[in-house]
């Protein structure tokens, strides 16, 4: 049954990520893409683009999208859907949320030992790695197009190489950087829509 499977996923996937949604994302679609098969590249990429769109955490976003399309995908209909969304979200913070109540009163205790800063220290670059992950992850022909010089790949490489100049450079608000991003995202994809 679909609704077990996703809450064992998700409660898997909640437990094991460290550092954020961020580093949740290459365990969510290796999860939902490559080992269910809940949904395609092309359906996950759409759903951490809207996921990051939408106001909250990145992770519980995308284990909400996430949940209601495997749902829908699996011919069930849509309030079905909508309790496979909830199921994900409820599944992918039940077990931090009762880890950090318990775990809350024995570093507060604790919190000057070196072997706690020793491993808050390791948890860092783990971290690290794990956001490392979920941009390779992202780096594929559904998100850039198909390597090469074609135009989806060269004007995302080159809008990639402007927003993060702007954003370091300039300090540009993020916002705007969204909103111009998106309008030449519409404008190429109108004027070129099978680049």
């Amino acid at each position: 049954m679909i609704f077990l499977e996703l809450f064992i996923t998700f409660l898997k996937i909640g437990i094991f990520t460290f550092g954020g949604g961020y580093s949740m994302i290459a365990l969510i679609q290796d999860e939902v893409v490559a080992r269910h098969g809940w949904m395609t590249s092309q359906e996950f990429t759409d759903i951490l683009a809207v996921s990051q769109m939408t106001p909250g955490p990145i992770g519980i976003n995308t284990a909400t999208y996430a949940g209601y399309t495997a749902v829908a995908n699996a011919g069930l209909p849509a309030w079905q859907a909508v309790a496979g969304s909830l199921i994900a979200s409820l599944a992918v913070v039940l077990l931090p949320v009762v880890l950090i109540l318990a775990v809350n009163r024995v570093l507060s205790r604790h919190k000057d030992s070196p072997a706690v800063a020793t491993m808050f220290r390791c948890l860092r670059v783990a971290v690290v790695g794990l956001i490392a992950a979920a941009a390779l992850t992202l780096m594929t022909a559904d998100s850039f197009g198909h390597f090469g010089m074609n135009l989806r790949f060269v004007a995302s490489v080159v809008l990639f190489g402007v927003v993060f100049a702007l954003t370091i450079k300039r300090k540009v608000s993020p916002v705007v950087l969204i909103l111009a991003s998106g309008a030449v995202g519409i404008l190429l994809y109108t004027l070129f829509p099978q680049a």
